[in-house]
C-alpha cells in the first residue's frame, strides 16, 4: 500500500505468477511422495514375495531330497509304504511349485513378485520426475521474489519457463515416469 491507503498494482503479475508456481509446487510435492510411499509398499510387497518364493524352494528341496532318500531306502521295510509316502511327497513338491487356484506356487509367487518390482521402480522413476518438478519450480518462486525486489524482467521470464519446466516433469511423472531419465 502506498501511502495514501492505495494498493501498488505494479507487482500483481509477479504475485499471480508466485502463486501460480506455488499451486504447481503443492501437486509436484504430493504426488511426490504419494509415489513414493507406492515405491516404498511395493518394495515391501516384492521382498515378502520373495522370501515366500524361497521358503516354498526350501520346502520343495526338503520334500524332494526326502522323497529320494526313501526311495533309496525302499528296498529295507514296505516298499508299498514308502512308495505311497514318496509319491505324496512328490505331490506335494510339484504343488510348491505351481499352485495356480492360490497363486502360491514358486511360479506364481515369482510372477507377483516381478509385478510388484514393476510398480516399485514405475513409482520410483514418477517419484524422481516430481523432485525435479519440485526444485524446478522452487527455484522459480525463488526467482519471481527476486524479479520484484530487483525489478529485473528477465527473472521473471526465466521463472516462468522453470515453471512450464515443472508442470512438464510432473506430467511426465503422472502419466510417463520412464520417459525421461535424468539422473
Amino acid at each position: 500500500m502506498s501511502a495514501a491507503g492505495h494498493v501498488d498494482t505494479s507487482h500483481k503479475g509477479i504475485a499471480l505468477l508466485i502463486a501460480m508456481l506455488a499451486l504447481v509446487l503443492a501437486f509436484s510435492e504430493t504426488l511426490g511422495k504419494a509415489a513414493q510411499t507406492a515405491a516404498l509398499s511395493a518394495n515391501i510387497e516384492a521382498a515378502n514375495l520373495w522370501n515366500f518364493y524361497q521358503a516354498k524352494t526350501v520346502r520343495m528341496t526338503t520334500l524332494r531330497t526326502a522323497a529320494e532318500a526313501a526311495e533309496l531306502q525302499a528296498g529295507a521295510a514296505a516298499p508299498e509304504a514308502v512308495g505311497k509316502q514318496t509319491e505324496a511327497w512328490r505331490k506335494t513338491a510339484a504343488r510348491y511349485d505351481s499352485e495356480p487356484e492360490t497363486g502360491e506356487g514358486r511360479k506364481e509367487l515369482m510372477a507377483r513378485a516381478k509385478q510388484a518390482e514393476a510398480r516399485r521402480d514405475r513409482s520410483m522413476a514418477a517419484y524422481h520426475q516430481y523432485e525435479i518438478a519440485s526444485g524446478a519450480v522452487q527455484i522459480a518462486i525463488v526467482l519471481a521474489s527476486a524479479t520484484i525486489i530487483t525489478g529485473i524482467a528477465a527473472l521473471a521470464w526465466i521463472s516462468g519457463v522453470l515453471g512450464v519446466l515443472g508442470v512438464v516433469f510432473s506430467v511426465i511423472g503422472l502419466f510417463a515416469p520412464n520417459a525421461v531419465h535424468i539422473f
